[in-house]
């Protein structure tokens, strides 16, 4: 058991075409057609993987239990790039109607895409860069019980361990002999930073005279396979708050970093690529969650600030503003090198498909969406759709 330490063909003939059918009626939840004037149009398959920041989203299964109460899904991916989301409202006079909710981002991935395709798609690209002395970060946002965590921290199949995999696979290869592999794990609850793998030890952040943010007391452990790797994580996540809430029983209420470093074997101190995996703490609000006591709201208070903060990174480091808010935040403090020089950013939404969590998806969905208009406005956006189609 892991015990942390202190440091350590043929022609076909011609004939006339058969007569076309009617496109099935798109239905919305109450099983009333909408019109389909609103559906999105075909974009191209796929972004490119070579993008510095990608945003992609994943829309999880219908529950059992969402089954069982006879929801519907109300989400719809269009395509590989295009998410669809038939919102129910009702009118003053108590009539039903459905608003329709468009959003296109970098990949989308319906409820049949396994973490083995969402990898490929998001983190794989990222683990060269590390090879290079670059930065990787890979976010998973959205609603408690969506999906986020078991996206990035499954036992067996969480983008971690895949990602582990093919470091562990170069880190094998004559030219990269010279490095290896450290893992820290740490959170950041209530704006403070805590070691899951030193007894949730105190850290505190701080910047050197280069302006690069360390964290010090921070416990790191090197290893060298997947297996010790699921080990260590194993033990810091068991240290993780959680909390009871009123969307999740068992809801994340910090924001969990778990970092790979690859470091010099002549000299541990240099850094020569690093790859962060953030599970980020549920994003609902705090009437949501069914809030009465102060330590939640102030839990809640801490989350939205710091998710906020995020954004706001994001959106100056896209529109190459002078000055970046990295300190607005813990959360974007101790991401600050993540986000500048040779890094590469990837952030998966995930979303809950059923009609009882409409309003959490449109959120998710904005939040993301805001991303992807930090890095071009709704022409560009189009007109690089028309380029490469």
């Amino acid at each position: 058991m892991f015990k942390p330490g202190i440091n350590g063909s043929a022609p076909e003939l011609a004939t006339s075409p058969p007569p076309k059918r009617a496109a099935a009626p798109l239905l919305d939840p109450y099983g009333v057609p909408i019109a389909s004037s609103q559906v999105p149009k075909q974009v191209r398959a796929s972004g490119s993987l070579s993008d510095r920041i990608r945003v992609c989203v994943r829309k999880r299964p219908m529950s059992q239990k969402e089954v069982r109460r006879k929801e519907t899904d109300i989400t719809n991916v269009a395509n590989r790039r295009s998410i669809v989301v038939n919102e129910p409202k009702v009118k003053v006079d108590l009539t039903r109607y459905i608003e329709q909710h468009s959003f296109v981002f970098d990949e989308v991935f319906d409820e049949a895409a396994n973490n083995e395709d969402v990898y490929r798609r998001t983190a794989q690209p990222l683990v060269e860069s590390i090879f290079t002395g670059g930065k990787a970060t890979c976010f998973a946002y959205g609603q408690t019980g969506s999906g986020k965590t078991y996206t990035m921290l499954a036992e067996q199949t969480g983008l971690y361990v895949l990602a582990a995999k093919d470091i562990f696979t170069l880190l094998e290869l004559p030219q990269y002999s010279h490095l290896f592999a450290w893992v820290s794990f740490y959170e950041i609850y209530q704006g403070q930073l805590y070691d899951l793998l030193n007894h949730r030890k105190k850290l505190f952040a701080r910047e050197d005279g280069k302006q690069q943010v360390c964290i010090a007391g921070l416990a790191e452990f090197d290893v060298d396979n997947v297996e010790k790797l699921m080990q260590i994580f194993e033990y810091g996540n068991q240290a993780r708050s959680t909390g009871q809430t009123g969307a999740n029983e068992d809801s994340s209420r910090s924001h969990a970093i778990l970092q790979i470093c690859l470091k010099h074997r002549r000299n541990p101190k240099k850094v020569e690529g690093k790859f962060s995996f953030i599970d980020l703490a549920g994003s609902e609000r705090g009437a949501d969650r069914g809030e009465t006591d102060r330590q939640t709201r102030m839990e809640g208070s801490e989350i939205n600030k710091s998710l906020l903060a995020l954004k706001e990174c994001i959106r100056a480091l896209d529109q190459d503003s002078k000055h970046t808010p990295f300190r607005q935040s813990k959360l974007t403090q101790v991401l600050k090198d993540s986000f500048i020089g040779n890094s590469r950013t990837c952030m998966i939404a995930t979303v809950s498909p059923n009609s009882g969590n409409s309003e959490h998806t449109l959120n998710t969905l904005r939040y993301a969406d805001r991303y992807v208009s930090c890095r071009c406005s709704i022409c560009k956006l189009i007109l690089k759709n028309f380029e490469n189609s």
